[in-house]
């Protein structure tokens, strides 16, 4: 725990540009020596039936930047790039979690909305999960990653693989238009915006869905908190049950998932993470996506909410729902039980 709160100081940056503090379970290891874990990872793979527990105590306890050092040395001392000897060596979801690993959040995040739209038919889950609960700083840095690693936009990606007003609220997120939160409260502005919600939406015949895009992709989180909060003077729902009645499909479910992380991202996650170990055949890409790029942002907060809330420990959660060398790895990524 000593280490874990060493780091609550790094900051990122929140929804809008503000310093918001990380909650991490994954923390640099002190004493790091990549030249030993890189040879302990090559000899684990090179046993015969490859030592599995080796790589998970290693990969799932080190920094991304500590995986990188030891992915450098096992180049030099293997002459083989890690990330393919360790596709080579595992399968299923713990080699997914494993290569997970070996990307830095943004790379990981970009190759995962790559692979939501490549190929046949699009995994809107896994798209509406990045873009919506994605702050802007963070989707800066993936529509960097995808250029880098695909030579390609993500805009265009997006643009070719969606459409309607489901590629329209997706393209107005990743174009990371958003005010920054602002120490004054505009309550003019305020009501404004929760009048317009309600007039383009609950009080007409149709939804002017144009003007519910605009405003949730581009007012800050604060300033949203207190509209959905003015909406509720306006309106006889609130505005999830607005969206409800609204709008259908893949665009309710962004809306709503832009709500839920405006409201409390790490709560969304906990929810996704609690809904897609209980559904029928467990959802373990989901699982993987969530626990791989959370667990040096928020994952520790993403506990808490997550025992608040499902009166269970993510970890007691992880025990009974995933098993063998996937189910450690995950509790070793988790940091502990609650």
């Amino acid at each position: 725990m000593a280490m874990v709160s060493e780091f609550l100081g790094q900051l990122t940056l929140a929804y809008g540009g503000e310093p918001e503090p990380k909650y991490p379970t994954v923390v640099p290891v002190r004493d790091f020596d990549p030249s030993q874990d890189a040879a302990r990872i090559e000899a684990a793979i090179k046993m015969k039936g490859v030592d599995e527990q080796t790589i998970i105590d290693i990969l799932t306890r080190r920094s991304c930047q500590q995986r990188r050092e030891i992915a450098f040395e096992y180049e030099r001392i293997a002459r083989k790039d890690l990330s393919s000897a360790l596709k080579g060596a595992l399968s299923g979801s713990l080699e997914a979690l494993m290569l997970g690993l070996m990307k830095s959040t943004a790379q990981y995040d970009a190759s995962e909305l790559r692979a939501s739209m490549k190929g046949l038919g699009t995994d809107e889950e896994a798209l509406i999960e990045i873009v919506c609960s994605r702050n802007p700083e963070e989707l800066m840095e993936i529509k960097r990653e995808y250029r880098e690693m695909f030579k390609k936009e993500v805009e265009k990606d997006i643009a070719g693989d969606t459409s309607g007003n489901f590629a329209k609220l997706l393209l107005a997120l990743v174009q990371t238009r958003r005010d920054d939160p602002s120490n004054v409260v505009d309550y003019q502005k305020i009501d404004d915006d929760a009048r317009c919600l309600y007039e383009a939406g609950v009080k007409r015949k149709g939804t002017d869905v144009t003007t519910w895009i605009s405003i949730m992709s581009q007012r800050s989180v604060p300033h949203l908190q207190k509209v959905f909060e003015r909406y509720k003077s306006y309106s006889p729902y609130d505005i999830k049950e607005s969206i409800k009645k609204e709008v259908k499909g893949d665009l309710e479910k962004s809306f709503l998932t832009l709500v839920e992380c405006f409201e409390n991202r790490q709560l969304y996650f906990a929810n996704r993470l609690n809904d897609a170990m209980k559904s029928k055949g467990a959802k373990e890409k989901v699982v993987t996506r969530i626990m791989a790029s959370r667990c040096e942002v928020d994952l520790m907060k993403i506990r808490t909410e997550f025992k608040r809330h499902h009166r269970r420990s993510l970890y007691q959660t992880i025990a009974e729902h995933t098993k063998g060398d996937y189910q450690k790895a995950l509790l070793s990524l988790c940091g502990g039980d609650d």
